[in-house]
């Protein structure tokens, strides 16, 4: 029987209030898409808003010498312009093996701190599933209480995500409205972790929870979800 994914994109499409575009990042997308076909997984996509979760035009450029993230573009629009609304799946995490959250700057806008997307996780969590995200992406867990006891999801837990210093070199630091390597460490305990270089693949796997420290890292999270799923 094929294994089932629910993949949560963003429906944030401005920068705060920048007017600059923003959205879901397309190689942290693509490459763990590239993983979860080649096992013949099920994917679901969906996002707060449901319909166009719109794809950051800046990782289109940034990529456009990547294949999988040209394939991914060219060929599958269809799956991020048609997401179902993320509130459709609340109750339903028996249906699913694991739940992955891609990156981009629109999560820190809106997944945050979306009470849905919160009690998904927290039902995920709840049922033993695999729940994971990249780059930004772990911006969903950190508003996340574990059924039952109420203390953080991340409490205690080892977590990556996008740095500071990535941030930094990325300009877009003003934009945010805080900062994920500050927060995941402040929550976590201070237990969050980053590769050595900024950029650097960081990989992390604690129990169920699955998390990636930017674009570099999305491939080994595809991968790592696979393997934890089983």
């Amino acid at each position: 029987m094929a294994r089932k994914i629910l993949i949560v994109l963003t429906s944030h499409k401005e920068l705060g209030n920048s007017g600059k575009p923003t959205g879901w990042y397309l190689p942290e997308l693509a490459h763990p898409y590239d993983i979860f076909k080649a096992a013949d997984y099920e994917m679901t996509f969906a996002s707060p808003l449901g319909g166009v979760a719109p794809l950051d035009p800046g990782s289109v450029e940034a990529f456009a010498q990547d294949a999988s993230s040209v394939s991914f573009v060219q060929n599958h629009a269809a799956l991020w312009e048609n997401t179902a609304k993320l509130s459709s799946f609340l109750g339903k995490a028996d249906e699913f093996d694991a739940l992955f959250y891609p990156g981009g700057h629109g999560p820190m806008f809106d997944l945050a701190v979306d009470a849905d997307s919160q009690q998904l996780i927290a039902e995920f969590v709840a049922k033993g599933k695999v729940v994971s995200a990249v780059c930004h992406g772990p911006a969903v867990f950190v508003n996340v209480a574990l059924p039952g006891t109420g203390e953080p999801l991340l409490k205690g837990k080892e977590v990556t995500g996008f740095s500071n210093v990535e941030e930094d070199q990325a300009q877009k630091t003003e934009y945010m409205p805080f900062l994920l390597e500050d927060r995941l460490n402040e929550v976590s305990g201070g237990k969050y972790v980053k590769a050595a270089e900024p950029w650097g693949v960081k990989v992390v796997v604690d129990g169920k929870l699955i998390t990636g420290q930017n674009p570099a890292s999305a491939h080994g999270v595809g991968e790592a979800i696979v393997k934890a799923v089983g």
